[in-house]
């Protein structure tokens, strides 16, 4: 689906790096310092930038910080102690571990004073599978898709400084959920710690402070859980609340939309005394930061006592909630909605600590039952929130798989688990016709079939004889649109099914909001229309809608809408099934969902930004570790690639190899000439390939692998291929 005019833009951008194009210096191998480019020169036909490496197997040592020492993959990190935090300085080398943006916009904002959902993810330690910033191949990692019942997402775990891995902040953010690390002190180091940076004067807890707040801005998270779980001086402790609010107010500063969080440990007095309640004791921690996280071992009395405490600041009291059960609580494990009906009944928030239980402690063979049963147990506790952003676009991918698909096309096989690679995530659940409820739909997970990503989203339903439609709500907005909007549904029916499927939404402001180019579905539910499928798409937009109306690879189908609005507001989109014409029958249907999109038109025709200055550094080579890899796979190439997009225009980055003599995937042989090969995602401008399979060069020849950077629109269409950023490594063997 290639953008009309491209031709002439790529051009432009000829002539501009013929303008721009740098000098550049040839630097001996061995005075090159760590990070090293590898020699470049640029040619201008081909629009890319060229390496030139002489093979060694000493390489420059990468930090153990940042990458897992074995493969130099990059992972997420923490920090240890008070020495490390205080010497932390933004390098390159972080730049890996940054999100891709804030969270979207959502209604109702943070702010409000409805009562919110914390989710706690406290799971063996931290930094399991999911450090990997890249995605591996785990074949059953732990998973959460439930984003629209929860506000905010805390990742814990027990070293000082925990920073969470990116792929949670931006799986979160994407949901409009807003991410915290957990800053926690313990035991008898813990108190020495504490006494080192809270019992002398003010510089030394707001130098604390300041490297706090430096670290959430840089990696683009939202806060942090303040735990001090250690006895504390009462010189120490009567810093306490200097110290919260300086954090909080240099938060709110650097960081729009910023929260810090006081767990409930230490009273006022010093002492590590839980109270399992907001009183007076602690309320002093309370008043000086955004929201305080109780002990779980409470009952319906401190409920009742913490009314008077809290005041009109009922939603910042987030009532902790342990999913383990553990202790004297009143409920957890699958009787969690026993805690949660107390802690509404009273108006307050509430937070679930280690609902990865359902993962930890149940058969991972039924994770996915276990998950949907636990949040359905509390899915009348939990209010939901809604995105209100243009473009809505989502392949119903969890991030993770037994394959990766790239529309309908498979591209490689195998188990993989990439959390930043979650897209959103719809509503849950089993909806019932009111009435005598015999029909019904269900949504759940498929990794049995995707059409872009890893998994697809599978509806189930049943059209009694009396009623000709079921609709099932995936997703609930609030997003002003604009005068024309384009909307995209790819599905496919299994089986012989012949009921009908549909897009349809509801829109707000029905006394100003005017809706032209649909039919109304009828006159009493006037806010709700149903869409006409669009026959021909107009050219300019063939990019992103060329398979409108076609039946696809793999028996998937995309159906197009075009719909004109002036003042309306988006509420809602639904999925319709209707029974065939004629029938009389019950209608049973099983249908996966590949993807939904919702654009402003006018973005479409917006030209994109160009990948530019694709580089290439921290270049490692390792002979082949075998000779099943074939003869042609003689070398093993790690580097790494940098270059310059707008990220708040992206998806994300879909990184590839072509072979000019050689060039295969990570774990595989040799690609096929010529054809460009998947290696992984990105989310920032830069990308680790590791062990990337290569041929030896011949004597007295150029070995050669090109590697490419695809943009991947946030409107969810394919860029052409001359679009793409590109850089090729000529390598060649030492002389002996």
């Amino acid at each position: 689906m290639e953008a009309a005019g491209t031709g002439t833009r790529t051009a432009a951008r000829r002539q501009e790096r013929r303008l721009q194009a740098p000098a550049t210096v040839e630097k001996q191998r061995d005075r090159r310092p760590r990070g090293r480019l590898a020699r470049r020169r640029i040619e201008e036909d081909q629009e890319e930038a060229v390496f030139r490496e002489v093979v060694s197997f000493t390489p420059d040592p990468l930090p153990v910080r940042y990458y897992e020492k074995d493969t130099t993959r990059p992972i997420s990190f923490y920090l240890s102690s008070l020495e490390e935090l205080l010497a932390w300085t933004p390098d390159a080398e972080d730049g890996f571990n940054v999100a891709l943006g804030p969270p979207e916009c959502r209604q109702p904002p943070l702010s409000s004073r409805r009562p919110r959902t914390l989710m706690c993810h406290d799971m063996m330690g931290g930094y399991l599978d999911d450090k990997f910033i890249q995605g591996s191949a785990t074949q059953t990692p732990y998973s959460f898709y439930h984003w629209q019942y929860i506000d905010i997402f805390v990742y814990f775990s027990h070293h000082t400084v925990t920073i969470p891995p990116v792929g949670w902040t931006n799986a979160a953010h994407r949901h409009g959920v807003c991410v915290l690390g957990t800053f926690i002190t313990e035991w008898k180091d813990g108190e020495r710690l504490c006494e080192a940076f809270l019992a002398g004067d003010e510089r030394s807890y707001r130098a604390v402070a300041d490297q706090l707040v430096l670290i959430a801005q840089f990696f683009r998270f939202d806060g942090w859980l303040i735990n001090i779980e250690n006895s504390l001086s009462l010189a120490a402790v009567g810093n306490v609340p200097h110290f919260l609010r300086y954090l909080t107010s240099q938060l709110h500063q650097q960081v729009p939309g910023g929260l810090v969080l006081w767990y409930d440990s230490v009273v006022s007095s010093g002492q590590l005394k839980w109270q399992d309640e907001l009183n007076e004791q602690n309320r002093v921690f309370f008043d000086s930061c955004d929201g305080f996280f109780t002990n779980y071992n409470w009952r319906e009395e401190h409920l009742e006592r913490m009314l008077g405490q809290a005041g009109e600041r009922l939603a910042d009291v987030y009532v902790g909630v342990d999913v383990f059960a553990r202790g004297n609580v009143v409920g957890g494990r699958f009787d969690t909605n026993k805690s949660l009906e107390l802690i509404r009944k009273h108006g307050f928030s509430a937070a679930l600590f280690a609902p990865g239980w359902v993962y930890e402690c149940l058969e991972k063979g039924d994770f996915f039952q276990n998950q949907d049963k636990f949040w359905s147990l509390l899915e009348r506790y939990l209010p939901t929130h809604s995105i209100c952003s243009l473009p809505f676009v989502t392949s119903f991918c969890l991030g993770m798989g037994t394959r990766r698909v790239c529309y309908g096309q498979e591209e490689a096989v195998g188990p993989w688990y990439h959390p930043s690679a979650q897209e959103i995530q719809p509503l849950f659940g089993e909806h019932r016709l009111e009435g005598n409820g015999q029909g019904w739909v269900k949504t759940h997970c498929c990794l049995e079939d995707a059409w872009n990503g890893g998994s697809s989203l599978l509806i189930r339903g049943l059209i009694p004889p009396e009623v000709g439609t079921v609709a099932v709500r995936l997703f609930s907005l609030q997003v002003p649109v604009p005068p024309k909007i384009f909307l995209s549904l790819v599905y496919k029916l299994e089986g012989p099914s012949a009921v009908g499927v549909a897009l349809e939404l509801t829109t707000g402001d029905a006394g100003s909001c005017h809706v032209g180019g649909i039919s109304a579905l009828s006159a009493e539910t006037s806010s709700r229309r149903s869409l006409r499928p669009l026959r021909v798409p107009p050219t300019k937009l063939a990019k992103w809608v060329g398979r409108c109306g076609q039946q696809l690879s793999g028996g998937w189908v995309q159906r197009c809408y075009e719909v004109n609005l002036r003042g309306c507001l988006l509420q809602d989109l639904f999925v319709n099934f209707s029974r065939p014409p004629g029938s009389q029958k019950e209608e049973n249907f099983i249908c996966r969902l590949g993807e939904l999109q919702v654009v402003d038109a006018n973005s479409l025709l917006t030209p994109l930004p160009q990948v530019q200055a694709v580089m290439v550094s921290h270049v490692r080579w390792q002979p082949a570790a075998s000779e099943r890899e074939g003869s042609s796979a003689g070398l093993r190439l790690s580097c790494t690639l940098h270059w310059a997009y707008l990220l708040p225009r992206v998806r994300c980055f879909r990184i590839h190899c072509c072979r000019g003599s050689e060039g295969g995937s990570p774990g595989s042989g040799p690609s096929e000439p010529g054809r460009p090969r998947l290696l992984g995602l990105a989310f920032v401008n830069q990308y680790r390939i590791v062990d990337l399979a290569v041929a030896a060069a011949e004597p007295g020849r150029d070995g050669r692998v090109e590697f490419l950077v695809e943009p991947v629109p946030k409107e969810g269409f394919l860029v052409p291929r001359v679009e793409w950023g590109r850089a090729a490594m000529l390598y060649s063997m030492p002389r002996t």
